[in-house]
């Protein structure tokens, strides 16, 4: 079984809104529903699970309804941090899942999720136990001495950006939060599923990535987003 984990439970507070970002409407639907609609047309999707600010859950209920959601199975509590919001959601899959099913973790707040990009981290995950949407580097990186000034760069052959899509098998990702938590590693700041299961010792493997698998943090990303719903490729290009 496949399952996708939404991580939909933080306030907004970043983009200056009066709502959860994930609830703002582009043009007259909800930013979550962008993101579970991709979820949701993908053939090796079972089942879909949204970790949800508290306040909201009906609310995502409703909406589910109206945009015919019908993967969305469990809605539960986030906690005080993105970490403890993942980890909420795996912790309520244990009387769900089997250790090689695997969950696919994704913020709500990405919601260009492209359906090749999401078959690519299912594939690695299979084949490797996990998967991670990465892409390269195209700008170079220096390391700063102080605000001013810098006289190293990181070669940006050596780098890789990572995303969500995030998959994992779930006994592992079981193992990595109860491992965790109880160790405190990797769990604090702007920590991920990720970042913590390299601090837990973990080889993670690259699935296929997309410039357009945008994140909306702030205001200008909303404007963004809209431009990229409206725009299409032009027919001569490859």
């Amino acid at each position: 079984m496949n399952i996708a984990l939404i991580i939909a439970g933080g306030s907004g507070k970043r983009a200056g809104q009066d709502i959860p970002k994930q609830f703002i409407n582009i043009y007259d639907k909800p930013v979550i529903i962008y993101t579970l609609e991709g979820f949701q047309k993908h053939p090796e999707i079972d089942a879909i699970e949204v970790v949800c600010i508290d306040g909201w859950h009906d609310i995502l209920r409703a909406y589910a309804k109206q945009y015919n959601i019908t993967k969305l199975r469990w809605i539960v509590s986030g906690g005080e941090t993105g970490q403890e919001s993942i980890r909420n959601g795996v912790y309520f899959l244990k009387d769900t899942c089997k250790e090689d099913d695997i969950v696919i973790i994704h913020d709500g707040i990405r919601p260009m999720i492209e359906e090749e990009v999401l078959s690519d981290v299912i594939v690695k995950c299979r084949q490797y136990g996990n998967g991670v949407t990465s892409l390269p580097y195209n700008e170079q990186i220096f390391r700063i001495i102080d605000e001013r000034s810098t006289k190293e760069y990181i070669p940006r052959d050596s780098l890789r950006r990572v995303q969500t899509p995030q998959a994992y098998t779930f006994g592992k990702l079981l193992w990595g939060y109860e491992e965790a938590f109880s160790k405190n590693i990797g769990i604090h700041g702007s920590s991920y599923t990720n970042t913590m299961m390299v601090d837990l010792g973990e080889t993670l493997y690259f699935a296929k990535g997309s410039d357009k698998n945008i994140k909306i943090t702030t205001s200008d990303d909303f404007e963004l987003f809209k431009a990229l719903l409206t725009t299409k490729k032009s027919s001569w290009m490859k």
